[in-house]
């Protein structure tokens, strides 16, 4: 896989591969964008086909986080980082501590934090090698989990698309469909049920299913019956890239709106799929900012509360894109895309005008 034409054409200012045979680390870090602040993005610990398929991956995911911060009005930028393995068999505290002395290299130009496949126990290992790592565990000084204010996010961000398909953010009765009850996919079934709303669920561990099912009374379904329930509401929270040409088309819900990454195969074609089926898509760098905003109040040193309140704004921001997308005749993924680079451009100029005074 060509790195230099991929890391142009998602625009990355730094793509760094790290290895250290000792501990079996194989990772990528991709800084994307630094206009509005350092780099920021999780540690995805992940078992890709391949290095190309894991390539990919973080540049898409890198590329999302700078989007994700700009929606977010946040002052900083995106930035990712994979790392190519089992986490379940090979993951160990010498590699994420290796991992760790990868990010302090980059000198506060990333800061990584927990994804999928690594925990806050991870963190705290980082956290030995470098500073510039957040979501550490509480007695370490950091904010815990965040899944629980992605989580809230994207529970807002739901009852904003349902306000802009069904006419009302009222969410008692509606029926969500979760793919993935990992650690935000659990809390939004939980969030849901607390208003009444039915769930269908899905995942590769049955163990969460079954909790999940007793806890909060949600069906459960096969991986692939999850695109073919009868729902309201298709919310995707596990892996990217799952709404493509043969996806689309089996969705019976009104809605897409989930907490996962990338979650278009291909944002063109398949946000215009979407649209074309009438079906309103939260785009999902917008709808899963609750996790970046936690650890961007951990940066600041504000309370859990305060990022709470600040993932409901999640509701209004999707408005804005929703009314942006019917204004201009584009797909809710352009307006997005338009809102964050917009913003993106203005602080730009910004900085270069006070570089130019000085």
């Amino acid at each position: 896989m060509p790195v230099f034409s991929h890391a142009e054409n998602y625009n990355h200012e730094q793509v760094v591969f790290c290895r250290k045979d000792e501990v079996g680390l194989k990772a990528i870090i991709a800084v994307h964008d630094t206009t509005l602040g350092p780099a920021l993005g999780g540690c995805r610990f992940y078992d890709y086909a391949s290095e190309a398929d894991a390539l990919r991956d973080v540049l898409r995911l890198s590329r999302g986080m700078t989007y994700k911060a700009a929606c977010a009005g946040l002052n900083l930028g995106g930035g990712k980082a994979v790392i190519i393995g089992n986490p379940r068999t090979e993951k160990s505290e010498g590699l994420m501590r290796a991992f760790g002395q990868f990010v302090d290299s980059l000198g506060g130009r990333y800061i990584t934090a927990e994804d999928s496949g690594t925990s806050v126990a991870d963190m705290d290992f980082i956290r030995q090698e470098t500073s510039h790592v957040c979501g550490v565990s509480k007695y370490a000084g950091g904010s815990g989990d965040p899944s629980p204010v992605t989580a809230w996010g994207v529970f807002h961000g739901i009852r904003a698309a349902a306000d802009e398909k069904f006419g009302s953010p009222e969410l008692e009765g509606r029926s969500v469909a979760v793919q993935g009850v990992g650690n935000v996919g659990m809390h939004l079934v939980r969030y849901l049920h607390e208003v009444g709303a039915k769930t269908v669920i899905t995942d590769v561990d049955q163990e969460r299913l079954e909790q999940c099912a007793d806890e909060y009374g949600s069906e459960v379904v096969g991986l692939e019956g999850i695109y073919d329930a009868e729902v309201d509401v298709f919310a995707p929270c596990a892996m990217g890239a799952i709404l493509n040409s043969n996806t689309i088309p089996r969705l019976k819900a009104k809605v897409v709106a989930g907490g996962a990454n990338n979650q278009l195969d291909d944002i063109g074609v398949h946000g215009k799929m979407l649209q074309d089926r009438g079906i309103v898509y939260a785009p999902d760098y917008v709808i899963n900012a609750g996790g970046l905003i936690n650890v961007y109040a951990e940066i600041k040193h504000m309370p859990r509360e305060k990022a709470l309140r600040d993932a409901e704004s999640i509701f209004h921001t999707l408005k804005r894109i929703f009314s942006l997308a019917k204004e201009r005749g584009i797909t809710e993924a352009q307006a997005s895309n338009l809102v964050a680079e917009q913003r993106i451009r203005t602080i730009g100029t910004l900085q270069s005008f006070q570089r130019g005074g000085l």
